[in-house]
């Protein structure tokens, strides 16, 4: 499994689409904190791009490496090795790359300029993020046979996690605002990992007291050693769960 996952490794970081990904993430968080001359503002800027960047490129560029492989994945599958070994060294050397370059583009600036709670928290949501959505882009592309309604099924999550669930959440709050909410709103905080990622980062900036009374209750949850747990738990549970589904339906699918 191991020297799978190297080959894997080995090939994607060659690719033009890492370099220029990692480059383009290096320049702009940079460029962020050389023209901001507080720090806080630069990371204002950064967490747009971690919540919606980060997925996006994660999903189209899993998917599209999962159909480019398929050639690569049918062999391996008729060699002497498991299905589940192949799908993990595969998700293994994606997810890495992924995660290299996010270090590298967006990690080295935050540790120069920001190396404080809201950084780590920042680094570590953006780790959380890259691998939650390509453990579920792969489910995706192990559901979908065709290389466009596969990428066309990654487009419809990320749209539905980082546009539409929003206005569903918020939809939800206004029409039941003469209940108490406390309980549901962080139920349904931990049904999206984009928008978990973003109270955890928003949470430590210490602008709890924009968001009002839900504000209030965030911080007093999630700036506890317990919100920390539930937080790191729930992406757990985010980045193992896709990843489990995909390897089950990759291992009774018709190659």
């Amino acid at each position: 499994m191991m020297k799978l996952s190297k080959y894997v490794l080995y090939d994607i970081l060659k690719n033009k689409i890492i370099i220029a990904y990692t480059l383009f993430l290096f320049i702009v968080s940079l460029s962020m904190f050389q023209m901001e001359d507080n720090s806080s503002k630069a990371m204002l800027s950064l967490l747009n791009i971690v919540l919606i960047v980060l997925p996006l490129v994660s999903l189209i560029f899993t998917t599209i490496h999962y159909y480019n492989s398929y050639e690569f994945i049918e062999l391996m599958s008729s060699q002497p090795m498991s299905r589940t070994k192949i799908i993990l060294s595969e998700y293994a050397g994606v997810s890495i790359s992924l995660l290299s370059a996010f270090w590298v583009g967006v990690g080295l600036p935050v540790l120069l300029f920001a190396a404080d709670d809201t950084g780590f928290a920042l680094l570590f949501s953006g780790t959380c993020l890259s691998l939650v959505f390509t453990s579920i882009a792969f489910f995706a592309s192990v559901l979908a046979r065709d290389k466009a309604r596969g990428i066309g099924l990654c487009l419809l999550l990320w749209f539905y996690f980082a546009l539409i669930y929003d206005g569903i959440v918020l939809l939800i709050l206004f029409t039941f605002s003469d209940y108490p909410l406390e309980k549901l709103t962080l139920l349904l905080t931990a049904l999206n990992p984009i928008d978990l990622g973003r109270i955890f980062i928003m949470l430590k900036m210490d602008i709890s007291a924009l968001m009002g009374y839900t504000g209030a209750l965030y911080k007093d949850f999630f700036g506890s050693s317990t919100g920390v747990l539930f937080t790191t738990g729930i992406m757990l549970i985010w980045i193992t769960l896709p990843l489990w589904l995909a390897e089950r339906r990759f291992k009774k699918k018709d190659l």
